[in-house]
């Protein structure tokens, strides 16, 4: 089934994608925004366009694992959108992912300064990549 993985924030937006037999998923694009109109917008584009069947959006939690004003913010923007769209959300904790994708550009020789055109896309990728990975254990 083809999945959208979507790492929302208020300035930018990244999105990633799997293939329909969900064993890869890939980074497509960070997009910057204004608000979340905007994101609304950006995110149906890509999920009508790509014939997506599920939303999974990154849940950005706190370290105790609870939910705050950020979380309670990404869950809004999940609703509308799925209302918008008619496609269900699932939600993925996205702790980390920021820092891991940092990491993986680091690696890779990415400079600092250019780092921020790739780290929400690939945030989207672990998001996405961690979701089918749980996915697919609960189904064993």
């Amino acid at each position: 089934m083809k999945m959208l993985g979507i790492d929302y924030g208020d300035r930018y937006v990244g999105f990633s994608e799997c293939d329909d037999e969900e064993i890869l998923a890939y980074p497509l694009e960070s997009v910057r925004v204004k608000s979340m109109r905007e994101a609304i917008s950006a995110a149906e584009k890509i999920a009508v366009r790509d014939g997506v069947k599920l939303l999974v959006i990154g849940l950005p939690l706190m370290p105790d694992g609870t939910e705050g004003e950020r979380a309670s913010k990404t869950r809004a923007f999940g609703r509308v959108l799925s209302g918008v769209t008619g496609i269900p959300v699932e939600y993925y904790d996205e702790r980390l992912t920021t820092v891991q994708a940092e990491e993986y550009l680091s690696e890779g020789g990415v400079k600092k300064k250019d780092m921020k055109k790739y780290t929400d896309k690939l945030s989207a990728q672990i998001i996405l990549t961690d979701y089918m990975n749980a996915a697919k254990a609960r189904r064993r």
